[in-house]
């Protein structure tokens, strides 16, 4: 028998693969990909750090996290417009303040996009799923397939839904805002696009074939922003997300019945 001081322990723990993940994280300064890859796993992420890539706006990394874009900012002491710096450090473990501002911000230094109010309805939301909720913001379909993967926040999360369609079909903007983000740095979503519209409400569009619009470019309810394609996914298909204050709400809640 090997004697009692040669013998090799490994500590049950880290046979976990959710606390080896958390482990190299804080070893390594920054949260690993698969933070924001695991379906299983639902943020907002409130540990660790990221470090910000070239390319990479504010508003992509809140969302690649779960966190509201403003309250992300507070808690690293930026102000509007968000500017962050390839190889700046984001501290994760720190939870901001949401300021109510007079306009919306954009990724850009001065924005045209006018900031539309919340309505009393937030605060009571239907119970039934078919009942839409109440919004100042006049919704439209994004593509008009059908929708193949519903919201989620338990099992298999999916954090909005998937509508099938054909490579190079339109995808169209749900309401007017501003691009926050476009591009495929966030896994997962493939080519990606970010809109804001309001101070509550982001809207996503997935795994896109084409990208059609720019960060900063302010965008008309309806006007065609990309192709769609399956970039990050095994088939065609739009993956469309609305997020109110950072959280991801069902979309299916907010469109207009079809």
């Amino acid at each position: 028998m090997t004697p009692l001081h040669q013998r090799r322990f490994t500590p049950r723990c880290w046979r976990a693969p959710a606390l080896i993940l958390l482990f190299v994280a804080f070893l390594g300064g920054c949260n690993t990909s698969a933070i924001y890859q695991d379906h299983l796993y639902n943020p907002p992420v409130y540990w660790g750090s990221h470090v910000v890539k070239k390319g990479e706006t504010l508003y992509g990394i809140a969302w690649r996290y779960g966190r509201d874009y403003r309250e992300l900012g507070d808690a690293n002491g930026l102000e509007p417009p968000w500017t962050i710096h390839p190889g700046q450090v984001l501290r994760l473990d720190k939870k901001g303040s949401v300021r109510r501002t007079a306009s919306v911000s954009s990724s850009r230094p001065k924005s045209t996009t006018s900031r539309r109010t919340e309505t009393r309805q937030s605060s009571r939301e239907p119970v039934t799923s078919h009942t839409p909720v109440a919004s100042d913001i006049d919704w439209q379909w994004p593509h008009g397939g059908t929708v193949i993967a519903g919201f989620s926040t338990s099992g298999k999360v999916n954090k909005g839904i998937d509508i099938a369609g054909n490579a190079g079909d339109p995808v169209k903007v749900a309401a007017k805002g501003s691009v926050v983000y476009a591009g495929n740095g966030l896994l997962g979503y493939g080519n990606l696009i970010i809109v804001n519209h309001s101070e509550h409400y982001l809207s996503a569009y997935a795994h896109n074939r084409k990208i059609l619009v720019q960060e900063g470019e302010d965008v008309k309810a309806g006007q065609v922003i990309a192709e769609l394609g399956s970039t990050g996914t095994d088939k065609p298909m739009l993956h469309f997300e609305i997020r109110k204050n950072g959280n991801p709400v069902n979309p299916s809640r907010y469109l207009p019945r079809r």
